[in-house]
C-alpha cells in the first residue's frame, strides 16, 4: 500500500488509510511506535495498561452491592501442587 508524504506545518507527515487505522484500533489521540529497522519504519500502536486506583475499585464494588460480589474460595479445601516429603519421587 503507498501513501503520500505530506507538509503539516513545520512538519512532515503520513495519513493512515482508513483500513490501516481500523485494524491497528487507533483512534485520533491515540499513540503509536515508530521503530526504524534499516531503510524501513515500522509502526505499531502503544497498548496502554489501565491504571486503577483502590478507592474506584472499593466505589465500585459498593456501587454493584454485596448481591453481585464473586463467589468466596474454600482455600483449605485446594489440594497442594507440591509433593509433600513422604510422596516417592
Amino acid at each position: 500500500m503507498r501513501v503520500q508524504v505530506s507538509k503539516w506545518g513545520n512538519s512532515t507527515a503520513l495519513r493512515l488509510p482508513k483500513s490501516v487505522v481500523d485494524e491497528l484500533g487507533l483512534t485520533s489521540g491515540s499513540e503509536v511506535e515508530l521503530t526504524m529497522v534499516g531503510q524501513e519504519v515500522r509502526l505499531r500502536p502503544v497498548r496502554k495498561i489501565p491504571v486503577y486506583r483502590i478507592e474506584d475499585l472499593v466505589a465500585e464494588a459498593k456501587r454493584l452491592g454485596a448481591d453481585n460480589a464473586p463467589p468466596l474460595e474454600d482455600w483449605a479445601a485446594v489440594e497442594a501442587p507440591w509433593p509433600s516429603k513422604d510422596t516417592p519421587q
